[in-house]
């Protein structure tokens, strides 16, 4: 959608109250539209702002023109600043992040016990099949019309 276009392209990123909102004016107009609203977003501290216009294998140009940086003043209560001191992790609330699953749960006596009664009913199985079969190759083996 913004790719060859014969204006700018604008993009708003903004992080107020563990709330993470993208807005883009792609149509030249100077006019917002919503891309992402995301709430319970919850960044740690210390970290810095970086960009960079790498597009890979696409043959056209992009250019990062200009950025304007700024730190809003919020009002935040003793509670509230606690939280936002222990966050170590980039997270977000109700969204599981990959390698961040739930252990499985072991499987109970039962259910292990029937895997390996089948399983070394499937073995069974095929070790005798296997001796049929090799019998009835003997047996063609050993019949010579001489």
């Amino acid at each position: 959608m913004v790719r060859n276009l014969p204006h700018d392209t604008f993009l708003v990123i903004r992080y107020v109250k563990r709330r993470l909102t993208v807005l883009i004016d792609i149509d030249g107009k100077h006019e917002w539209r919503d891309c992402i609203d995301v709430p319970g977003v919850r960044l740690p501290r210390g970290y810095y702002f970086g960009t960079s216009s790498v597009t890979g294998d696409l043959s056209d140009n992009h250019d990062i023109i200009s950025l304007k940086l700024f730190q809003l003043t919020v009002e935040r209560t003793a509670e509230e600043e606690q939280r936002d001191r222990e966050v170590f992790l980039p997270t977000v609330d109700n969204l599981r992040l990959p390698g961040m699953e739930a252990p499985l749960e072991p499987m109970s006596g039962l259910a292990l016990f029937l895997i390996v009664f089948f399983s070394l009913v499937a073995l069974v199985f095929a070790i005798v099949i296997g001796i049929i079969l090799y019998n009835k190759w003997q047996e063609q083996s050993r019949k010579h019309f001489y």
